[in-house]
């Protein structure tokens, strides 16, 4: 499928790669930092949905309509459903909306956790609504923000480079934009490598205007978020499929820099 561009501390995925495949679905696992759909400021950006329509060429002469069941951010990588029929993108839609869709999702965090288990229920909107932000996209938690609701558990607690750091399993039982990370930062340890909830957003707003820089790394980390959707369930036509994605090689990588 092609590579995406290669940055110092990223291993360059795939763009995508396939889990499975059914009638009326595929589930891919998707490359860090790919977008699912088109921007339209970005010109000829490669996209997850432009990458899967050229993959299902055929079907889609023969009139395949992709739709995206769970979106994930550019710089979240792992497991998307898509799919491929109207019929199946309403009955997957609705079982998006009834919470019957099991995702689980794998994350590296600032800090070492003094909990083995979290349960985080803290509303969110989006902060421009309330207050004065630079960042459109970016989330809050707020008393009158839909209801969100997380499950956070630390599988282990790591030292990278003499910072203390924690690799967690998280379950969201919601899906706000950018909830997960909301979330982790909500309760003091933010997601390595987020440009956005890590600290200073700042560091986001010189990204966008300049790029990525070293000075930039030694704070982040990562080039990206520390953030992979690593399995997922679903009933389709009475039988259940699970799939699961294997960690991100960035955060393998940054796991294996623990120090003993």
């Amino acid at each position: 499928m092609g590579k995406y561009h290669k940055h110092k501390m990223i291993a360059v995925d795939e763009q995508f790669s396939v889990v499975g495949e059914g009638e009326g679905w595929i589930v891919v696992n998707k490359g860090a930092p790919l977008i699912v759909h088109p921007a339209n400021d970005r010109g000829e950006e490669s996209t997850l949905l432009g990458g899967v329509k050229e993959l299902l060429a055929y079907d889609m002469v023969n009139g395949a309509k992709l739709s995206i069941i769970n979106r994930l951010d550019r710089e979240t990588s792992g497991i998307v459903l898509i799919a491929t029929k109207k019929s199946m993108a309403r009955e997957l839609g609705r079982s998006m909306e009834r919470r019957e869709i099991l995702k689980k999702y794998k994350a590296i965090v600032w800090g070492w956790p003094k909990w083995d288990t979290l349960q985080v229920a803290a509303p969110m909107l989006r902060q421009g609504e309330v207050i004065e932000s630079k960042i459109y996209v970016k989330q809050m938690v707020h008393a009158k923000g839909k209801y969100s609701k997380t499950n956070l558990k630390v599988i282990k607690r790591i030292n990278v480079g003499g910072r203390k750091m924690a690799f967690l399993e998280v379950l969201p039982q919601t899906g706000r934009m950018h909830q997960i990370r909301v979330h982790c930062a909500h309760v003091g340890h933010p997601i390595v490598g987020d440009k956005i909830y890590g600290g200073s957003e700042n560091i986001y707003l010189k990204f966008i205007e300049e790029g990525m820089n070293d000075e930039m790394l030694s704070v982040l980390m990562m080039e990206r978020h520390a953030l992979h959707a690593s399995r997922m369930e679903v009933k389709i036509d009475n039988i259940r499929f699970q799939w699961e994605a294997g960690i991100a090689h960035d955060m393998a990588e940054l796991l294996a820099l623990a120090e003993d």
